[in-house]
């Protein structure tokens, strides 16, 4: 099997997943965050949207610059635009991913400020900076939704509200 191939079986169940859950993202607690120091539900919804963004520089650049990163995006203000903008970046984040195997093997570097922080296959950091990154913060959301009273949905398997 391709490398591609296997990506892409994880990519599309992973974005399948975490777009069950944004669905049940309720408009009117976007603002709510569960600790001063946590970012806000919209907030942590946006940044998960936005994730997918890394597999443009990873799958497409030699590397990346921390040092040169564009600010945060703003919050998105509705469960529509957070779903829009899911749904977009999701589609492009496929379509990028149509490399060889040769491709996924080449050598991706992370720098900040001009110094090198690590380097690894393409394919490695695409798992590593935008599956599991995904899967990080969609686990964040899905305590943050519960702490809401809203229902969430089987991700690995049953939840305590619905099963398969």
């Amino acid at each position: 099997m391709a490398i591609k191939d296997a990506l892409l079986a994880d990519y599309d169940h992973e974005m399948g997943t975490t777009r069950r859950l944004l669905d049940r993202l309720p408009d009117d607690k976007l603002d709510w965050k569960p600790h001063i120091k946590s970012m806000s539900l919209g907030g942590l919804a946006t940044h998960i949207t936005n994730i997918p963004h890394w597999a443009g520089t990873i799958l497409n650049d030699p590397s990346f610059d921390l040092a040169e990163a564009p600010p945060n995006a703003a919050d998105k203000t509705s469960r529509a635009d957070i779903l829009a903008s899911f749904d977009e970046t999701r589609a492009r984040t496929r379509a990028w991913m149509d490399k060889t195997d040769g491709e996924y093997n080449s050598l991706w570097t992370l720098k900040r400020g001009g110094q090198q922080v690590f380097s690894a296959p393409r394919g490695s950091a695409f798992r590593s900076f935008v599956l599991h990154h995904i899967i990080h913060h969609r686990g964040q959301l899905s305590v943050y939704l519960r702490l809401n009273d809203v229902p969430i949905p089987a991700i690995y398997g049953p939840s305590a509200d619905e099963g398969w």
